[in-house]
Order: C-alpha cells, then sequence, then structure tokens
C-alpha cells in the first residue's frame, strides 16, 4: 500500500515537471520575438516536457512491456528533437543574410 503511494507520488512529480517544462516552452515560443531564441525555448520544452511526461508514464504503468518500449521513446526523442532543432537552426543562420540586424552573433 505505502510503495503504491510512493509510486504514484513519483509518476505525478515527473508529470507534473513535463507539464512545467512544456508550460515554459509556451511562454518562450510567444513572449520571444526572434525565430533563434524561440527554436531554443521550443527545443528544451521538447525535450524534457516530453522526456519527463513520458517518464512519470512508465512509473505509473510499473514494470510491464509496454514500459521497455516507452524507455526506448524516450531514448529515441532525446536522440532526435536536439539535432532536429539544431539542423532548423543552422538552416535560419545560412540562410540570413543579415544575421547582425536581427541579433548579436
Amino acid at each position: 500500500m505505502v510503495l503504491e503511494w510512493i509510486r504514484f507520488l513519483a509518476g505525478a512529480v515527473c508529470m507534473a515537471a513535463g507539464l512545467v517544462f512544456y508550460i515554459i516552452q509556451f511562454i518562450g515560443v510567444f513572449r520571444f520575438k526572434y525565430v533563434l531564441n524561440r527554436m531554443h525555448a521550443a527545443a528544451i520544452g521538447d525535450t524534457l516536457g516530453c522526456g519527463l511526461m513520458l517518464l512519470g508514464a512508465v512509473v505509473f504503468n510499473g514494470f510491464a512491456f509496454s514500459s521497455i518500449k516507452i524507455l526506448f521513446l524516450i531514448v529515441f526523442l532525446w536522440m532526435t528533437s536536439p539535432v532536429a532543432a539544431h539542423m532548423v537552426v543552422k538552416l535560419e543562420v545560412l540562410s540570413r543574410e543579415k544575421m547582425e540586424d536581427c541579433c548579436p552573433v
């Protein structure tokens, strides 16, 4: 009985932390004016928010085969999301002619 409450609290903390990172992402995307700052805020929420929410789902689910699949999904997202964000930012930096007008380089 006590272990179930501990597992529930650990899962709830992970889910709440993921929600906080999603809220930070939402505020950052709409608050920042420049596309690189927006991309940075979106990448943080994408990696940490999604990872923590899925980790909370693993804790809630317990030890099962679906938990292993969710852990593989977390690893896949942590490996691909920063690379995709980096490539989009690199495209913006290379295609913008007057980068100094928008942000200090």
